[in-house]
């Protein structure tokens, strides 16, 4: 496994590993199906095994029950890896909001800590940015945090231009973690050249589209109501169908490199920078097993043109999230 370096000097394998699968999100135990904690567990040690050092994680993620699950999977085996997690809900009985406060930032900070069971957090993301708190603030919250040993790195995640910038003047920035993938391009405009101009990497969440790039997805309405598939837009009805057509110049561009689907779409991911480092959710270790030789795949410049002519930015069919809510809270 190749490595990259994520701003000044946070270096981390080419590909990560997304948990947030397995220990669902937002009360959701099974937003992508069903977890077999053992088999999560058994992924994780088979990514250490074959290189991954980048693991991603939240508080919000279970919630908590994510951060315990990969404590346990690290346990004894914490040496070289880079753990990531987030702060930034008020959490109760459910999300009610966003909470950077410094003094939330703090507890957070604290409990993450004890439930992955590690010494310092390597990188820690603000999850989403909060209206309510500047970003000057909660920067400077974190950056005591780097000064006091709880943290190594400062993250953001889904901010927008203008809060970027303000909060690199504060600190430096080692990553903005945001959706990016061939059917999500809206980074590309202005917030990728921004982290280049910043020298902040960028770490793409839902790298293969909530996974409709590997190619193996099935109608919103052949999953079951926990399936966070069922409620996407861009899995249902005609949406489902114009978006299954990109897909299939990217199966067609994998067969012609031995390759999957999936890690086609990982490899277009690759191939935009050094600098991006995609974490694919992985919850089985098949799943793994196949999306770890993405980096292997050296997409031609032809294969390149082919994948943008199917998969224009702003040619996704259907919205992003099918909820209002969800969208006011990216690139703010």
């Amino acid at each position: 496994m190749n490595n990259r370096t994520l701003g000044d000097g946070l270096t981390v394998s080419a590909l990560g590993l997304g948990c947030m699968g397995m220990a669902g999100a937002s009360g959701m135990t099974a937003m992508y199906g069903e977890v077999d904690e053992g088999e999560a567990i058994a992924t994780v040690h088979r990514a250490i095994d074959l290189g991954i050092t980048f693991f991603d994680t939240a508080e919000v993620y279970g919630p908590f029950a994510n951060e315990i699950l990969l404590g346990r999977a690290i346990k004894g085996r914490r040496d070289g890896l880079v753990i990531a997690t987030k702060f930034g809900f008020r959490i109760g009985e459910g999300l009610s909001g966003t909470d950077s406060r410094p003094e939330h930032i703090r507890d957070v900070a604290e409990a993450s800590l004890k439930r992955l069971d590690i010494d310092v957090i390597d990188l820690f993301y603000q999850h989403r940015v909060d209206p309510a708190v500047p970003i000057e603030d909660v920067v400077g919250t974190l950056a005591d945090l780097v000064r006091e040993g709880k943290i190594r790195q400062i993250g953001l995640s889904e901010a927008g231009a203008a809060t970027l910038r303000r909060a690199a003047a504060v600190h430096p920035i080692a990553a903005l973690q945001s959706e990016y993938s061939l059917w999500e391009r809206g980074a590309e405009a202005e917030i990728l050249p921004l982290c280049r101009e910043l020298g902040i990497g960028f770490v793409p969440y839902s790298p293969l589209g909530r996974g409709f790039l590997a190619g193996t997805a099935k109608r919103a309405e052949d999953y079951p109501d926990s399936d966070y598939r069922k409620r996407d837009p861009r899995y249902q009805g005609e949406n489902f169908d114009a978006n299954m057509r990109a897909v299939t110049v990217v199966r067609e561009i994998g067969e012609r490199h031995d390759a999957s689907a999936a890690q086609v779409a990982l490899a277009w991911l690759l191939a935009q920078s050094a600098t991006i480092v995609p974490i694919p959710g992985m919850k089985r270790r098949v799943t793994l097993e196949d999306s770890v030789k993405a980096v292997d795949v050296v997409l031609t410049g032809d294969d390149l043109a082919a994948l943008d002519a199917a998969s224009p930015v702003g040619g996704t069919a259907g919205p992003r999230y099918g909820s209002a809510a969800m969208m006011a809270m990216v690139g703010r």
